[in-house]
């Protein structure tokens, strides 16, 4: 079917701008890429508000299986940045065990050909972290470049392209 992308910085209003362009879908799995995070009130605050704004009707499924995008239907993907970052995790990237750029690399392709290869109407939110000073530390750099890098693959295949900024969404595509 479709593909969107719908880029923004924390807080722009990026998730907002996703929901609405799958409001009127009818039926909308809601794939939830963050992993709960114990004992953190500040997050589950956040993840309470995503809840609070979604329709009632619509199926959550967390996961971060690439091959979950390849269900058809109406999918909002929320979002490629914690997923991102749970492939990394899943990867070993943070203590550098032995052969993890190579099983993040297969990790990030087998993202982009679900991404490809879906035949839903999938619309993926993701931050845009390279607008922003250069990340202090080596993980952080490492993060930065992983997810722009995924982000761009993500856009040259896109239908649509999106960034919201302050709220307002520019499409750039």
């Amino acid at each position: 079917m479709s593909r969107v992308l719908v880029l923004g910085g924390s807080r722009s209003g990026k998730s907002a701008h996703a929901e609405a362009l799958v409001a009127g879908a009818g039926e909308v799995t809601y794939l939830a890429t963050s992993a709960p995070a114990a004992g953190d009130v500040e997050w589950a605050q956040r993840v309470a508000a995503h809840r609070a704004r979604r329709p009632a009707g619509w199926a959550t499924l967390e996961t971060t299986a690439p091959d979950d995008l390849r269900r058809p239907g109406t999918l909002l993907v929320d979002s490629v940045t914690t997923w991102v970052a749970a492939l990394m995790d899943q990867a070993g990237v943070w203590t550098d065990e032995p052969g993890a750029p190579d099983r993040l690399a297969r990790r990030c392709d087998d993202l982009l050909d679900a991404w490809t290869a879906t035949p839903a109407h999938v619309v993926a939110v993701s931050d845009e972290v390279g607008l922003g000073v250069v990340p202090e530390t080596r993980s952080g750099r490492l993060f930065r470049d992983t997810l722009g890098s995924v982000n761009q693959r993500l856009a040259g295949s896109a239908d649509e392209v999106w960034f919201v900024v302050a709220g307002l969404p520019l499409r750039l595509r």
